[in-house]
């Protein structure tokens, strides 16, 4: 009886996780690898803000800033300044979802 119990509460947790509108997909940047910038786009359901966070590959924060994001297809250009050449961890995060890719600054 337990294990019944158990394996619908399971079914009902998957089915609730998997069931969640996506907010924010299609996450990409162009050109990549890059010099001095790239366009990170992706796609949003609504009116929104996200957070853009860039890490270097040890897992250290070197940009984090939030954006006003409208319905649809977004663009948000990312200038290098003063970071070194390397692979890069970028991420948008909005209330419900995080999405991560990488970049390389060339």
């Amino acid at each position: 009886m337990v294990k019944k119990i158990l394996f619908i509460l399971f079914l009902s947790v998957s089915f609730t996780a998997f069931s969640q509108k996506k907010t924010v997909d299609n996450l990409s940047t162009a050109p990549n690898p890059f010099t001095s910038v790239t366009n990170i786009t992706f796609n949003s359901v609504s009116n929104s803000s996200v957070i853009l966070t860039v890490r270097n590959v040890l897992g250290k924060t070197v940009f984090k800033k939030t954006y006003n994001t409208t319905s649809g297809k977004n663009k948000i250009p990312f200038y290098k300044n003063d970071l070194a050449t390397g692979m890069y961890i970028y991420s948008i995060q909005n209330n419900k979802k995080v999405i991560s890719k990488r970049f390389v600054i060339k």
